[in-house]
């Protein structure tokens, strides 16, 4: 697989010259995962998913009018911002791609998912936004070839919080998500960068890179940058 960082920016202020689009990746010049900024609809993708609706991935939930996408839009919900969203619960099976959505707990105001995609011997899983995933779906999660997934904050445990009724929410730390995904993947890619990182990229791959071993590879992503998975 062919694999496109389109952005890399959280919901920060701060941007860097390589670091200043939202949210999005697209898959084989085919698949376009989040979309953060309406100019990533220009690549012409035959389908999109979203792993939630907040608008640094979903750029129509920050608009003020309805919109229509031409090409088929799976999501864990629906939004009265789009049209023709569809609700994805279960695996779809769209251009030789099996996509299997797996619940992540990421916010307790909007519902989450990450996409595992699946083409030929091929499997990678990107988690948009997450604290956790809920031990009963670490199963799809087997034998992965590589992670995509958040750097929003580097220290271990993130910054997660619980409402009255005790559910979490937030972002996992950089620690955390290695801890997590190692036991599935040698490869983990970082996006979605914080504060932390865009004050001093340089840095910040320093850092990230440090918790490399010789059993997990630690990529950092750019806006624009490409991996051959």
């Amino acid at each position: 697989m062919q694999i496109k960082i389109l952005g890399t920016k959280g919901e920060i202020e701060i941007s860097r010259p390589r670091y200043h689009k939202h949210s999005g990746i697209l898959v084989d010049k085919t698949i376009l995962c989040d979309i953060g900024e309406k100019k990533y609809l220009n690549y012409h993708p035959k389908f999109i998913v979203i792993t939630h609706l907040h608008p640094d991935h979903a750029f129509f939930v920050a608009g003020k009018k309805t919109i229509d996408i031409d090409v088929p839009v799976f999501a864990p919900e629906r939004s009265g911002k789009l049209k023709n969203i569809k609700i994805i619960s279960k695996p779809v099976i769209k251009n030789d791609y099996k996509i299997t959505p797996i619940p992540t707990i990421h916010s307790v105001n909007v519902k989450s998912q990450g996409y595992l995609i699946e083409r030929k011997n091929k499997k990678i899983f990107y988690t948009g936004d997450i604290v956790a995933i809920k031990t009963k779906f670490h199963y799809q999660l087997q034998n992965l070839d590589a992670v995509i997934t958040e750097a929003s904050f580097f220290r271990k445990g993130g910054v997660i919080r619980r409402n009255e009724r005790g559910q979490r929410f937030g972002h996992a730390g950089v620690p955390d998500l290695i801890e997590l995904f190692r036991k599935f993947t040698h490869r983990i890619i970082f996006t979605h960068f914080g504060t932390w990182f865009l004050k001093d990229p340089k840095a910040g791959k320093k850092k990230i890179k440090a918790l490399e071993t010789n059993r997990i590879i630690l990529d950092l992503a750019y806006d624009g940058k490409e991996f051959t998975i």
